[in-house]
């Protein structure tokens, strides 16, 4: 490969972006240079200034477009528009957003994971592709205003509203409204299945982490009831859920025509088990139930999630463990399925080791993140399971996040 180029912060150059890149960024080459151009998407001819320099890429933001893609179209985020970093594919054409994405997973799919030939995944559109958020997150800027981060900042767009978000979530909260807030804290909204709205104030994250905290009710009594399958759960804002509106039944409709299909019963014992790590309040385990008859084990940090899972699920054979998955998982009995549900940052090499060693016949693995995603069908794949199954879901339509989930069952080693 050619020397690249000499470049700097500040310079612009002009490129065509050719691929989509994890992240929401488009790739281009310029002098035998890979250049990261934010917002860029395949097909883009654009005028791009420089803003990071390292030995074998630059990144760059877009100044001026010369030929725009077939997938760009006019933003549809107002709070975006105004440089908000929550719908960084507001420019994306809707009904072609999942192209994009399947792209940016078959790249991390061999480039991390080793996969070179993996069937072309099912593809699942979640309606709608707007107003499908029902729980927000909202910084607050010094003068006590609520409003949504700007990319890579720590400042805030408050007088703009965001597309994801269910509408009259955001009524008196964000816009053009008197109400104010403690500088710097975090409000977190949600609208729940019984159309009620809980508003609360928390201390803001360190990045890459959610806080259980409430430090004021300010709307409602702060507890959320979502219904799925005909189980419900009430509990904290603060705990995590799905934030499309149609996820959770899609992702539990999915994991049970899985289920339906058939599993290998346990070795270990006469009484099917099954894991669910990550479990959250348990919103997995009444399918799991329903299609193998398992006793399951679920495994989930949060201890408010687990007591309302404990509550919306005591008439079922489901047994809560509060706790890491890395610690508690090899204390369970050995199970013929186990779903997990990793955050961002995946199960990783100690958790699939862990699985492994366990034996299960099936794992379900659900990733939001394809990188990790990619990392960790690599460790399974090292561990004898292989990929039978891929599906995408378009879980959060105007970003560059997707859910994937793969199926995975074990190989003769």
């Amino acid at each position: 490969m050619a020397e690249a180029a000499q470049l700097s912060r500040g310079d612009v150059i002009s490129v065509e972006v050719l691929r989509p890149a994890h992240g929401g960024e488009g790739v281009a080459h310029h002098d035998g240079r890979v250049i990261f151009v934010q917002g860029g998407l395949p097909g883009d001819v654009a005028d791009v200034e420089i803003t990071q320099v390292k030995k074998n890429f630059a990144r760059g933001i877009i100044r001026r477009i010369g030929n725009a893609s077939d997938f760009r179209v006019e933003s549809r985020c107002p709070a975006a528009s105004a440089g908000a970093g929550c719908c960084d594919y507001s420019h994306v054409d809707p009904s072609r957003e999942l192209e994009l994405k399947v792209r940016v997973l078959t790249d991390q799919l061999e480039r991390i994971g080793g996969l070179r030939h993996v069937d072309s995944p099912e593809l699942k559109d979640l309606e709608p592709s707007s107003g499908w958020r029902t729980r927000v997150r909202l910084g607050v800027d010094a003068s006590g205003r609520a409003g949504f981060r700007k990319q890579k900042s720590n400042d805030i767009v408050t007088d703009a509203v965001c597309s994801q978000v269910v509408p009259e979530l955001l009524d008196g909260l964000v816009g053009d409204t008197p109400r104010r807030f403690t500088p710097g804290a975090e409000i977190i909204a949600a609208i729940d299945d019984r159309g009620v709205r809980q508003v609360v104030e928390s201390r803001r994250a360190p990045r890459g982490r959610r806080t259980e905290t409430i430090l004021s009710v300010l709307e409602g009594d702060g507890n959320v009831t979502q219904t799925v399958g005909g189980h419900s759960w009430t509990f904290p804002v603060t705990s995590f859920w799905q934030a499309h509106r149609a996820a959770p039944a899609a992702y539990s409709d999915f994991i049970g025509e899985v289920l339906g299909a058939g599993v290998e019963e346990s070795a270990a014992s006469g009484e099917a088990v099954a894991w669910d790590l990550y479990g959250g309040v348990g919103l997995f385990a009444p399918v799991i139930v329903d299609k193998l008859g398992a006793h399951v084990h679920s495994v989930e940090m949060s201890k408010g999630s687990a007591r309302a899972g404990e509550e919306a699920l005591a008439g079922l054979p489901v047994t809560f463990h509060t706790g890491r998955v890395e610690a508690l998982a090899s204390q369970l009995p050995k199970p013929a399925v186990v779903v997990l549900d990793p955050p961002r940052t995946g199960a990783g090499a100690d958790v699939v080791r862990t699985v492994a060693d366990a034996g299960p016949g099936t794992i379900i693995h659900i990733g939001c993140d394809p990188a990790t995603f990619a990392r960790d069908l690599a460790d399974w794949s090292a561990r004898g399971y292989g990929l039978d199954r891929l599906a995408v879901f378009n879980a959060f339509p105007g970003t560059h996040h997707f859910e994937t989930i793969g199926v995975l069952t074990r190989r003769d080693v």
